[in-house]
């Protein structure tokens, strides 16, 4: 591992150490959830209890993998914990989510859980949410028209950069898991992300958005120094 996923390793490991048997989990997306899934993994090798949703294909494709058991929220009515990771994290542990595509996923399993740690290096750590572009999952339906009035807001709200419709290296457009499509909002700085959540969530055609308002209660930062935790309203 190169050092720096060596710093994720031990986040994840913190947050792991917040598990405990018997728990209904929700498992991230991500770099660094990566390094939770597959310790966790190991636990459960060793008889270790758990019973898990995960927030994308992907992941669930790694669990599975690592032997852990898994089921839907379609079977649980709740989870006690959902570990995942962040693009960024403010002082008030508010997040953007969704740079590998899985943020409807991930905000409904988070939602659905008693309680969200975040994992992290300290690269995502910022004074104010924007400066990582925001993901906005939209329907197909319509794009064009749900293009326009994404920009509309986003003017209202003094973005700074492009609206992006996400592609693949191949050229064609990123599918999510949900076979929707994503539109990329760059804006430098977000200074009322609460009205920009509204505002986004009124248009027709956006299925959702990054913004993970209030939903997170503890993270583990991986800084060069060691793991430092950061709590809400810290």
């Amino acid at each position: 591992m190169t050092n720096a996923d060596e710093l994720k390793r031990a986040a994840a490991a913190k947050a792991l150490g917040e598990v405990r048997s018997g728990m209904r989990l929700g498992l991230g997306t991500g770099s660094t959830a990566w390094h939770f899934v597959d310790l966790l993994g190991e636990k459960v090798r060793n008889g270790f209890d758990v019973l898990c949703v995960p927030t994308s294909e992907v992941t669930a494709e790694q669990a599975r993998s690592n032997g852990i058991p898994l089921s839907d929220l379609d079977t649980l009515d709740r989870l006690d914990l959902t570990v995942d990771g962040a693009d960024e994290i403010d002082p008030a542990l508010n997040l953007i989510k969704g740079g590998g595509g899985a943020l409807l996923r991930e905000k409904i399993v988070a939602a659905a859980s008693a309680e969200m740690i975040v994992i992290a290096d300290a690269s995502k750590v910022v004074p104010a949410l924007g400066r990582f572009p925001l993901p906005v999952e939209v329907n197909r339906f319509g794009l064009g028209a749900t293009r326009r009035a994404v920009r509309r807001v986003l003017d209202r709200h003094g973005a700074q950069g492009e609206l992006r419709l996400r592609g693949e290296e191949t050229g064609q457009a990123f599918v999510t898991d949900g076979g929707h499509l994503i539109l990329d909002a760059f804006f430098g700085r977000i200074s009322q992300p609460e009205a920009l959540s509204k505002d986004l969530l009124d248009i027709p055609g956006v299925v959702q958005h990054g913004l993970f308002l209030g939903m997170c209660s503890k993270a583990y930062i991986a800084t060069p120094n060691g793991v430092e935790r950061l709590l809400k309203n810290n």
